[in-house]
């Protein structure tokens, strides 16, 4: 005998006669690296994702945003189907993103500051950077 475990390396491998053998991919995860950080990488990947900043409008396009409003609010028994640009906070973090939709008006509360669309949408009118659509074609705006 030379080597150090030369009088056990011709053994037979133990085998319990009243406990059942562990499965192959269960003793794997006893040697996984343990995850001290846990949910450090779902940290990393919220503060690299992105947001823009509110767009603070000037006179000018305060002014028309208004009158398209008021237009709006004016045509509400037509239905008018119009597409919305807003600005959506971000629950998260500072900022947020610039999103569109498209719907057909159900109200618009002017002392709430808010449109109601008739699926249901709720939009800020503080938030709504410009609104388009057919009821806006062939007048002055």
């Amino acid at each position: 005998m030379n080597g150090k475990y030369d009088d056990i390396i011709d053994l037979p491998h133990h085998v319990s006669p009243t406990r059942p053998q562990m499965p192959m991919a269960d003793r794997a995860a006893q040697f996984s690296p343990f995850a001290a950080l846990t949910g450090y990488d779902d940290e990393i990947k919220e503060t690299a994702r992105l947001t823009d900043d509110m767009i603070e409008m000037n006179e000018e396009a305060l002014n028309m945003l208004n009158m398209k409003f008021q237009m709006l609010i004016d045509r509400l028994n037509d239905k008018p189907k119009v597409i919305f640009t807003y600005f959506q906070p971000d629950e998260r973090k500072d900022g947020g993103a610039f999103l569109t939709i498209e719907g057909v008006v159900k109200k618009v509360d002017v002392f709430e500051r808010i449109v109601i669309l008739q699926n249901g949408t709720k939009l800020q009118m503080d938030n709504v950077l410009d609104i388009d659509g057919e009821i806006f074609k062939g007048n002055i705006i």
